[in-house]
């Protein structure tokens, strides 16, 4: 049988951290088990609020051996993709709702020596993917509206999920982000879910402790779905 725990990543969210004492954060997440950090990027047009910039990653990839996911919630990603791989970033996403050639979106970031994501909003259809799925390593499926941290699961997303899943090989990253704790998380995980980003219910409280709840009701709910 194969181990229900073999796939499943967790990936703090690092909006959620105290950026007074970020470097303590990463090294507690690090120390607590993260399979990677994600790195919420926002510039206030694709999105209604700022966030993080290339000084930070930089910083961030300085101090930490973690896998760095980089989400850009941007409405020109390939243009800012160099600056952010140059910073040290491993994968990088972009948005499906903001490329005219997601094809060649996906291409001329892969170029730059990185990982490729692409991303799809809650009220983005599955389909908006379809034919550039196979070209990435990761799919992002939204579980809230981007933008701001600390909101609910949207439930509506995991029919989404459930369509997205079954066409991904299984070295892609079938990934979730907004409103997962330990009670959601498991409705993510039984429609596809492997790659569990998590902001408040790791940071909010000892992080040890958070990322051990998320991956148990992960596993219990991936042994489950097989």
């Amino acid at each position: 049988m194969p181990d229900a725990n073999a796939n499943i990543r967790i990936a703090p969210s690092l909006l959620a951290a105290d950026f007074a004492r970020l470097g303590d954060a990463i090294a507690a997440v690090e120390q607590a088990g993260a399979d990677q950090l994600h790195l919420d990027i926002m510039d206030g047009h694709f999105v209604p609020n700022l966030s993080i910039g290339v000084p930070v990653v930089e910083s961030v990839s300085r101090c930490t051996d973690l896998f760095l996911d980089t989400h850009l919630m941007i409405e020109e990603p390939v243009r800012y993709a160099p600056a952010f791989a140059s910073a040290g970033s491993d994968l990088i996403t972009f948005h499906i709702e903001v490329v005219d050639h997601p094809r060649d979106a996906v291409k001329a970031i892969r170029d730059l020596g990185v990982k490729v994501g692409v991303a799809l909003n809650p009220g983005t259809p599955a389909e908006s993917i379809f034919g550039v799925e196979e070209l990435v390593d990761l799919v992002l499926v939204m579980t809230v509206w981007p933008g701001f941290g600390g909101q609910s699961f949207i439930a509506d997303t995991c029919p989404k999920i459930e369509l997205i899943a079954p066409r991904l090989a299984p070295h892609q990253w079938l990934e979730v982000d907004g409103g997962i704790t330990p009670k959601t998380v498991g409705r993510a995980v039984e429609a596809g879910a492997n790659t569990l980003v998590a902001g408040s219910s790791v940071f909010g409280g000892d992080p040890q402790e958070g990322i051990a709840q998320l991956r148990d009701a992960a596993i219990a709910a991936r042994r489950e779905r097989h």
